[in-house]
């Protein structure tokens, strides 16, 4: 068996955390793991990705490009950027909520959300999206919008180990004065996303 999860977000998405929290779950499920981060200007909003490669057939840390079977990306731009990583038949799970560019060079395009999300939607067809960052505000912090994407991609099937082992390193690994509201953003996202 071999699984390739990409995570694809900007700093201070929780892209690192939510990575971890994937890889402790397939260890925990047995699984051989290898992970490997690439942190752009992480400290100004910049690019990060997160490669967790799943499985005894895998070599090398960093996914190849046309191999990930699931796509979590963050940010629309992010996600755009990353989608050369998924396979044909892989799955993409998009957060629709915009964070613009913090600086923008001279002569480029205006950032569009409108126009990334569409080029998405004609580029993946099993795309899921939903403004996973509301959700997590609805569970109480919009910090919680990467957990509620670990709920979504529970939800969708698209996990190679049970939500419970997820969950359960969810509740061994988040510090407990947060773990109510980023159990909530979870719950929302996943049964959400069960529901499409």
């Amino acid at each position: 068996m071999k699984y390739d999860i990409l995570i694809a977000g900007v700093g201070g998405q929780g892209v690192v955390l939510a990575s971890r929290m994937l890889a402790l779950a397939a260890m925990k499920a047995g699984y051989h793991v290898s992970t490997a981060e690439t942190i752009g200007m992480s400290q100004r909003e910049g690019s990060v990705s997160s490669h967790i490669r799943i499985g005894e057939d895998v070599s090398g840390s960093l996914i190849p490009a046309g191999q990930a079977d699931l796509l979590l990306g963050l940010e629309p731009a992010e996600t755009v950027r990353n989608i050369p990583f998924l396979k044909k038949a892989g799955k993409a799970i998009v957060n629709t909520h915009a964070v613009p560019p913090a600086s923008k060079p001279p002569g480029s395009p205006e950032y569009d959300p409108e126009a990334l999300l569409s080029f998405l939607k004609a580029s993946c067809p099993g795309l899921l999206c939903l403004d996973f960052t509301e959700l997590a505000e609805e569970a109480g912090t919009y910090k919680a919008a990467n957990v509620a994407m670990l709920g979504a991609a529970a939800g969708a099937g698209t996990l190679p180990f049970s939500e419970e082992a997820l969950q359960a390193v969810l509740e061994a690994e988040i510090p407990e004065k947060y773990r109510a509201v980023n159990r909530k953003a979870f719950e929302i996202a996943r049964d959400r996303i069960s529901g499409l």
